[in-house]
């Protein structure tokens, strides 16, 4: 169990009890934070509900920071890296934020590190971008990464659905970019090490409409099919697979069943009960912090405005934004001497998240807890993941020898490479 709730109360107490330190050391006026969300395109449903993670957090802190206001000012991208990059310079550069929260996407987040890199008076919290390269490559010094990459969030699911789903072969589908190569190299890491093998895979250009040369050309002699999509990709092969009668065991990359997803209209959606599925969050896990969390993003929105728990995109920008409001507290709002305090203090924080401990390694990448989940059905109708197992302290080399790890090569179409050892 963690202690969200606790830290919480105890977040409210010092914005509250604070506020005079801000305003005698000369720290006031309002805070101007940007935020990048994927608010066009085939990611908008994820982007909407970042938004929604941010603004919890900001609610529950009262909209301050050691007496000061913090002011939003979001912008809207489409998952592509140079949407990112426009939207990045247009609040750095004509709005005059002082911290940005986001991307996003994957390939966003590396085009987002390497504008990072030109504005250094600006510190940048990832939002929940999950490509290896953003912090593994050439790290920006002022942009800190709160959420695992994809292929942490792939960490148990390998050797589960080879050792206990039994799935010895399997093929993959995915979208065309950096996050799903990550998501697909945390998975083949660890199941063709369990002994398993890949047989195909398929990539198709994030925005697909229609998959029926790619449902088509699915092969029958595998024991399940894992799919890397989400958002309108997802759904629209789920209908196109529910109507050419597609009846294989499938398995599900973090966001082909996040609530984005299982919150979707129509029953096509009904073919991933049973997934088995791995990343930061397990809707229905009891532990008390979490479901604390939950009813904070309950109370926040009314329930026509949002999903009956919270997103793991939510989650992201929720932390990214309750890392920030715990430092901007630390520094008594002083931000000053390029950021350096605040910095310092991201840097070291261990970050009591709702979905367990974060911290950060030496590129201010999270070192964190993965959850391995089964897609199932509520007794109300809904669809949600519900908890398998845990793994904690997830690092981003997979717990494989630094070393060896970089021989292994980048996240690509080919990489890695499936075998028995790394």
């Amino acid at each position: 169990m963690n202690a969200f709730g606790t830290r919480t109360a105890t977040l409210a107490a010092l914005l509250a009890t604070t506020a005079g330190v801000a305003f005698a050391g000369g720290h006031t006026g309002p805070l101007k934070v940007g935020v990048l969300a994927t608010l066009e395109g085939t990611y908008t449903v994820l982007g909407e509900d970042g938004v929604r993670g941010l603004r919890t957090a900001l609610a529950q802190a009262g909209g301050t920071a050691a007496g000061r206001e913090i002011e939003l000012v979001i912008a809207s991208t489409d998952a592509s890296p140079d949407s990112a990059v426009r939207a990045a310079r247009k609040v750095v550069e004509q709005d005059g934020v002082e911290i940005v929260i986001g991307p996003l996407s994957g390939s966003e987040g590396i085009a987002i590190r390497d504008y990072a890199k030109t504005q250094p008076g600006v510190t940048f919290l990832n939002g929940i971008s999950g490509a290896q390269e953003t912090t593994y490559v050439d790290p920006a010094p002022n942009f800190f990464r709160f959420n695992m990459d994809g292929a942490q969030w792939s960490a148990g699911l390998g050797d589960y659905i080879f050792n206990e789903k039994g799935y010895e072969v399997i093929a993959t589908v995915g979208e065309d970019y950096s996050f799903v190569y990550t998501q697909v190299f945390g998975l083949i890491t660890e199941f063709c090490a369990a002994g398993g093998e890949v047989t195909e895979r398929f990539w198709v250009p994030l925005g697909t409409k229609d998959f029926g040369s790619i449902i088509a050309a699915l092969p029958d002699d595998v024991d399940a099919i894992y799919l890397g999509l989400g958002g309108g990709d997802a759904v629209n092969f789920l209908n196109q697979y529910q109507q050419a009668g597609g009846e294989a065991n499938l398995i599900g990359g973090t966001i082909m069943v996040d609530g984005t997803v299982l919150n979707s209209e129509g029953s096509a959606k009904e073919a991933l009960i049973g997934t088995p599925s791995a990343g930061p969050q397990a809707d229905t896990w009891d532990d008390a912090g979490w479901q604390s969390y939950v009813k904070a993003y309950q109370d926040t929105f009314a329930p026509e405005d949002r999903f009956p728990s919270p997103s793991l995109l939510a989650t992201g920008y929720y932390n990214a934004t309750s890392a920030m409001l715990q430092c901007v507290e630390s520094v008594g709002g002083d931000l000053t001497d390029g950021q350096a305090a605040f910095r310092a203090c991201l840097g070291g924080l261990e970050l009591d998240a709702p979905n367990g401990s974060i911290t950060l390694d030496g590129n201010r990448q999270a070192i964190g807890t993965n959850f391995v989940s089964e897609v199932v059905q509520l007794d109300d109708g809904s669809l949600a993941t519900q908890l398998v197992s845990i793994k904690e302290g997830v690092n981003q080399t997979l717990g494989i020898d630094a070393a060896a790890f970089a021989e292994i090569g980048l996240p690509s179409r080919d990489t890695p490479e499936c075998k028995t050892s790394y």
